[in-house]
């Protein structure tokens, strides 16, 4: 007796809904995006190198960033590092089912125009805030290489199973979740005195906010196809809870405990803590307009209860949580 392949019809529903979307992403690309010849470049916040007047501004560049907390650097190169890996983030967006149909990145289809023109414009990130810690020297850049070849060699797993309704939760709440971090890392490097590393942080969440609003857009459109299939999978996600990107950073290393290090500092010095996510949360329920979607079925419903509270829960949680009094430094000089 043949072996008869289970379907997982829920999942196939998801794909012809994702299918039906193709338009819309391209339009996205094509009025989100920005031209390569358009976008900011690294470059444009660095010194020069090929002028006279070069070695001036680096020396003051490494003025302003030797005024910058230790606590404040480890939490930007974490935030770095967590950019850099988007070889990783680039292939699990393609291997979604439904997003690359074909299997080719040349295809001409929408959602893989996104996946290469998104990674394209964040790639930039890594670039600008690893060259600027490099010439700040305030790191040992030796170490922080080591840490993003190895969270690249380890990948990258949200947990969200192969299904693209749950990874466009995960990306709407992690861009949110990157812009809030430099964001607040922009205002620390001000408090600092150091303009330009505020700059660049500022001008890096600007770019997460375009593309969490283009993931938000795109989830809205699912919920308004599917409410039942969307809010089933925001449950799932919220459930297993949002893992940060960066998770694996220690993972087989000489420092298995480094993300928790990091997340330790972000949570102390207040670049990204369990409020924020309580927050994005109560942001994401009421942007989807969570407690008023009607006509669902049981499975739905129970999943509408379930998220309509969870904010509040997560708020508690975070109200209890206490700043870490010790922390550990990591990749400094």
């Amino acid at each position: 007796m043949s072996k008869v392949e289970k379907i997982n019809y829920e999942l196939e529903k998801n794909l012809e809904v994702i299918s039906q979307l193709d338009g819309y992403v391209t339009h996205a690309v094509e009025n989100i995006l920005v031209d390569p010849d358009e976008c900011w470049q690294p470059t444009d916040f660095l010194p020069d190198m090929s002028k006279a007047d070069a070695f001036d501004e680096l020396k003051k560049l490494q003025e302003r960033s030797a005024n910058i907390p230790d606590t404040i650097i480890t939490s930007l190169v974490g935030n770095m590092i967590t950019e850099e890996a988007l070889p990783s983030y680039q292939t699990y967006f393609n291997l979604l089912e439904g997003i690359n149909v074909e299997g080719s990145l040349l295809s001409n289809s929408g959602w893989v125009r996104w996946s290469k023109a998104w990674t394209a414009e964040e790639n930039r990130h890594g670039d600008l805030l690893n060259k600027y810690l490099y010439l700040s020297g305030r790191c040992d850049m030796k170490k922080v290489e080591q840490t993003i070849h190895r969270l690249i060699y380890n990948g990258f797993d949200p947990r969200s199973e192969g299904d693209p309704y749950q990874a466009i939760i995960y990306t709407s709440f992690q861009e949110r979740a990157t812009k809030i971090s430099h964001v607040n890392t922009g205002k620390l490097a001000d408090k600092a005195g150091d303009d330009v590393l505020s700059r660049i942080c500022k001008t890096i969440a600007g770019d997460e906010a375009r593309h969490e609003k283009a993931y938000k857009s795109f989830m809205s459109q699912i919920f308004e196809i599917d409410p039942n299939g969307a809010i089933l999978a925001f449950e799932k996600m919220m459930r297993k809870q949002i893992v940060m990107p960066a998770i694996l950073m220690g993972t087989g290393g000489s420092n298995p405990s480094l993300f928790d290090q990091f997340s330790a500092i972000t949570q102390k010095i207040g670049v990204y803590t369990g409020w924020d996510y309580a927050r994005i949360i109560d942001h994401l329920v009421k942007l989807w307009d969570i407690e008023k979607l009607t006509g669902l079925n049981g499975m739905a419903a129970k999943a509408q209860d379930y998220l309509a509270n969870l904010s509040d829960r997560y708020m508690r949680v975070a109200d209890r949580m206490k700043a870490p009094e010790e922390i550990t430094l990591a990749w400094l000089k």
